[in-house]
């Protein structure tokens, strides 16, 4: 993501004028740093430029297959309508960050620290800014809205509903038939008050979400065979994060001491999503653990997690005539939501004690 640098014609100060390469070049190399180290946004969101106010994902039907005729009739006709429609807004976020006169006056032979780390960090919080909405929007996608940084995000997919739903729309009445399905799903641990989440119950959740996956069903109707290959979970239930490792990291069954095939080896990537805390129980034999399934392939072929970016990080930076200070500002505007429902779901794992509104799995 470029960035765009304006400077004010205020910059008389030579002190200034020595600094301001050195800054911007300061900025420019911690922001390659960044984009090397990746995140949320980068893993599960489809990136795209936008020169719009906002933009809008169109669904539709497709044609139904071909069918037979007779000799000498004409073709059944056929026709696509469209089905639901997401418009994602693009919000604008704004930073500062001041570098006191003193400051410059004691950089007599180069650019202070104290100023090297205002800069860099200014970077960081452009980048952290990012992926923390992005993480956000995962941890919050049973909701249709959220609160970001002072900023109403709208979290609902294009039939209206959260994300994660039991009732999500497909299709059209005027168009091939139109139905429900769920991507929101409750696996019940043995039907026990003192059930502790095993590694067993991890199993289960991976392999039944991966199938309710496969078999989701386009707006035709029909089922649309993408492959899960991505789980997210979240970064303070390290037993859960256990047994997932547990399940993927093994070529032998790891809930068996046969050392029988494992089929989740080598097809998934692990996402733990550092900043979604999620609300531990007190008893931890009532404690719900989540898990989150997504095929990359869907997400990306489907609209799913969308981010799309109007105006990278702009930087303008100028002297304040009253206390001359150097100040730099940033500004940037983009827009987050999702399209789609069908590429992703989210399996509960929960005891027969902590109530469960998911369809059973």
């Amino acid at each position: 993501m470029a960035f765009i640098y304006s400077e004010s014609n205020h910059l008389n100060d030579s002190k200034i004028a020595r600094l301001a390469t050195p800054l911007k070049v300061l900025i420019e190399a911690e922001s390659d740093s960044q984009k090397k180290k990746g995140g949320a946004l980068e893993w599960l969101f489809n990136i795209e430029r936008s020169s719009r106010y906002g933009e809008t994902i169109q669904y539709q039907d497709e044609f139904s297959t071909f069918t037979a005729t007779p000799e000498g009739t004409g073709a059944e006709a056929d026709s696509i309508v469209d089905t639901y429609r997401k418009f994602i807004e693009h919000i604008p976020f704004m930073k500062e960050f001041t570098i006191t006169k003193q400051m410059m006056d004691d950089s007599i032979f180069g650019i202070g620290s104290d100023a090297k780390r205002r800069a860099q960090n200014f970077v960081r919080a452009y980048y952290l800014t990012m992926n923390k909405i992005a993480e956000a929007a995962i941890a919050n996608a049973k909701n249709t809205s959220m609160t970001f940084n002072k900023a109403t995000v709208d979290l609902a997919t294009a039939d209206g509903k959260a994300l994660f739903a039991t009732d999500h729309k497909y299709g059209a009445a005027s168009g091939h038939g139109e139905g429900e399905q769920s991507n929101l799903f409750g696996l019940n641990r043995y039907k026990s008050d003192d059930a502790l989440l095993t590694l067993s119950d991890v199993e289960d959740a991976i392999t039944k979400g991966a199938a309710k996956i496969r078999n989701m069903k386009d707006e035709n109707g029909d089922v649309l065979g993408y492959v899960a290959d991505t789980v997210i979970i979240p970064g303070n239930l390290p037993i859960l994060e256990k047994y997932v490792k547990q399940v993927l990291g093994s070529p032998y069954d790891a809930t068996t001491s046969s050392n029988g095939i494992n089929i989740h080896y080598g097809n998934w990537n692990l996402v733990v999503l550092p900043t979604w805390q999620y609300e531990l129980a007190e008893d931890e034999k009532k404690q719900t653990y989540p898990i989150i399934l997504m095929s990359s392939e869907a997400n990306k072929n489907l609209a799913g997690n969308m981010f799309f970016n109007r105006v990278p990080l702009s930087i303008k930076n100028w002297e304040d005539s009253h206390t001359r200070n150097w100040i730099w500002n940033g500004y940037c505007r983009f827009g987050i939501g999702f399209g789609s429902y069908k590429h992703i779901c989210l399996v509960e794992s929960y005891s027969a004690s902590a109530s469960g509104t998911q369809t059973q799995i």
